[in-house]
């Protein structure tokens, strides 16, 4: 997800990246598992 918005993680402590970084991916990570849930209840594995 940190990818996806530009974001460098370290492989280890990520405790320097700022709040702002770290609530857009935590929020980023919410919405993808609310839509993959929403998939998954109306029957839509969304794969093709």
């Amino acid at each position: 997800m940190a990818n996806e918005l530009g974001i460098t993680l370290n492989q280890g402590y990520n405790g320097n990246i700022s709040a702002k970084d770290a609530g857009h991916i935590g929020g980023n990570m919410v919405r993808k598992m609310i839509e993959a849930q929403q998939r998954q209840m109306s029957g839509n594995s969304g794969r093709y």
